[in-house]
């Protein structure tokens, strides 16, 4: 009899802890994600005797990828402006003075149906106390050169679904990979969008008044492969997979487009292995298939875990 009990002990406490970690995890999964889908202003600079607009959706720029709508206007007539020559460069000064940027279009070019410009920046980091971020905006109009700057904020992108990762790839590369869609997953198939992006190394010292945009320059990178093996890492999931997904590859857009496949709500990490035009394997690593209860599941040296 005792033996029994001794038994039960253990049994109930890893209930109990088995019911501890459930309700805290059902809790976490059970947050509402928003959607966004309305640009609103996120930044407003006037200068000379023009208006410039920087729209982002939810008016707010994020941690991550950031789709952006400049529009430069008459400051008395309100009307949007074909002005040649727009530049657009995120800058971000660190505690100690160092300064970096992040992946961004820097030319931008004018959509006369839709009156902006458009553009995009995937801002590496929050602002804080140890960091903060500027804008420096250009453009010529009537043969005439303008320049400002603008004091921005980046907020924390609580929408798991949207996370990026940094990493330097075998070719001694530092890249970008940032998440675009799906803002809110489905227990199905969902086309998954991903930015990926590298870092130009400066081939000289800088050169004229800050900031020189050889110093900051990114570019979207060409016909890579990021293959996708999609997991649930909880020990109670056995790290399970999933079938019909899609690798990730990349479209007219520039951005790289695959499927993957949700079969229930959760966490789940999304394993990549990332190939460049050659098929070399620049990063990751395959994950084993093994059904593991119990034991947390073995993720790729290149993941993002997301959560819906």
């Amino acid at each position: 009899m005792k033996k029994a009990i001794f038994f039960l002990i253990p049994v109930c406490l890893s209930v109990m802890s088995c019911t501890k970690e459930k309700t805290d995890y059902e809790a976490e999964i059970n947050m509402v994600v928003t959607e966004h889908y309305e640009f609103k202003e996120a930044a407003a600079i006037n200068i000379d005797d023009y208006h410039i607009s920087i729209e982002a959706l939810n008016g707010t720029f994020y941690k991550g990828y950031n789709e952006i709508r400049l529009k430069i206007s008459g400051a008395n007539t309100n009307e949007n402006i074909n002005a040649p020559a727009v530049t657009f460069l995120p800058v971000m000064t660190n505690a100690d003075g160092s300064r970096a940027s992040c992946p961004h279009r820097y030319n931008l070019v004018y959509n006369a149906d839709d009156k902006y410009f458009p553009g995009y920046a995937v801002f590496t980091g929050e602002s804080g106390t140890n960091e903060t971020w500027e804008l420096y905006i250009s453009f010529t109009i009537n043969n005439q050169s303008h320049s400002v700057k603008q004091a921005i904020t980046v907020q924390e992108q609580t929408n798991k679904n949207l996370n990026m990762t940094t990493f330097t790839g075998k070719d001694s590369e530092q890249y970008f990979i940032a998440l675009v869609a799906p803002q809110k997953p489905k227990v199905a198939e969902n086309e998954l969008v991903a930015g990926i992006y590298k870092f130009n190394e400066p081939t000289s010292p800088p050169s004229g008044s800050f900031p020189d945009p050889s110093q900051f320059s990114y570019s979207e990178v060409s016909d890579y492969t990021l293959q996708l093996d999609p997991r649930m890492p909880e020990p109670s999931m056995g790290n399970h997979s999933s079938i019909n997904n899609k690798d990730l590859t990349q479209q007219d857009d520039g951005l790289y487009h695959g499927v993957v496949n949700y079969t229930m709500t959760g966490n789940w990490t999304l394993n990549f292995i990332m190939l460049n035009q050659n098929g070399k394997i620049l990063k990751g690593t395959e994950v084993p298939t093994d059904f593991t209860p119990g034991v947390e599941g073995v993720k790729s040296e290149l993941y993002i875990d997301i959560l819906f």
